[in-house]
């Protein structure tokens, strides 16, 4: 069956935990300010409330895209037991498409979401299969699709997204890129043999700079765009997000809502973008319907739980009227 986007990246099962006490502290630290979570040290601390969601950054745009209405199939490594069935099963009631790999002894990614400080959340996260794709696991022959998407991969993993790019280009498929700040703090020298692939770059303005060295996003774009890539979408939590393609700038603002929990909601607005892209090639539209989105994500728990249909999303961009300030770059 040819998709319309195949979603290549991780897969986990998410536990969300919330306590009564948590304590907020700042500490200075490799010459940066930086926010810490601290539980008393020997005590045991009653759980206010715990829940189960999957999620990983495959899995999580799989479906957004395919509630989004487009054929989306998903393609990662996991382990066999009832953690990887809880995954194949969502995704099968999301109408997506497995390609996943799927390892007797293999573990499936496991994820642990600590209730959140200023509605920001720490994660403990056990990678387990996701970082051991191999290039002769995959079902190259079942690659029939527009677009690839990949999400931020480690390992083994990361060398069979460079093989898959390397099939892409040949066989001119576009590439929509999605990566973490694990990847960032490699370099671009290191994300290149994908970079030169992807036309739709989307990461965090902490990642951009980053991963480039550079002082501003604009500069970050500029050495993006030489290598070949040709929408940057770089996020800045609550100041928005802006999009940079040929010599413009495209800046949306978040809206101010109540914030419950923000683990997903990179993953939406990245998939939302490449639908508006892919169904409206308008770059505009793309960035409010990813907005609109990635806002239904951050005020409920759970990465996929609110994630939008098209007519829905449609709808809330029609409604909030949201603008898109573009501005020429030199």
């Amino acid at each position: 069956m040819n998709s319309d986007v195949i979603c290549v990246g991780s897969s986990s099962v998410d536990v969300f935990v919330q306590t009564p006490f948590a304590a907020h502290l700042r500490r200075w630290k490799s010459g940066k300010v930086k926010d810490f979570q601290a539980y008393p040290v020997g005590s045991k601390i009653l759980i206010d409330s715990l829940l189960f969601s999957t999620g990983g950054g495959g899995t999580n745009t799989a479906v957004a895209l395919s509630r989004l209405g487009l054929k989306t199939a998903f393609l990662g490594k996991m382990g066999a037991g009832a953690n990887a069935f809880a995954v194949s099963h969502e995704l099968k009631r999301e109408k997506v498409n497995s390609l996943a790999v799927c390892k007797k002894g293999g573990r499936t990614g496991y994820s642990i979401i600590l209730d959140s400080v200023g509605h920001d959340r720490t994660i403990l996260t056990a990678k387990g299969s996701n970082n051991d794709l191999q290039p002769d696991e995959i079902p190259w022959r079942k690659l029939r699709t527009s677009w690839f998407y990949f999400s931020s991969m480690l390992g083994r993993s990361f060398q069979a997204q460079k093989k898959i790019a390397q099939f892409a280009a040949k066989k001119k498929v576009p590439i929509a890129y999605n990566i973490s700040d694990y990847l960032a703090k490699k370099g671009v020298h290191v994300l290149k043999p994908i970079l030169q692939h992807t036309t739709i770059f989307i990461l965090n303005r902490e990642e951009a700079l980053l991963l480039t060295g550079k002082r501003t996003p604009e500069e970050a774009f500029k050495l993006l765009n030489g290598l070949g890539i040709k929408y940057v979408v770089i996020t800045d939590g609550q100041h928005g997000a802006t999009a940079y393609h040929d010599h413009r700038s495209y800046h949306i603002n978040a809206d101010r809502i109540k914030v419950v929990e923000t683990t997903g909601a990179g993953d939406a607005f990245a998939a939302s973008f490449l639908a508006g892209m892919i169904k409206t090639k308008d770059i505009v539209f793309a960035l409010k319907l990813a907005k609109e989105n990635a806002e239904s994500v951050i005020q409920h728990h759970g990465a996929k739980n609110l994630l939008l249909s098209w007519k829905e999303a449609v709808r809330m961009v029609e409604r909030n009227k949201s603008k898109v300030a573009i501005r020429n770059i030199g």
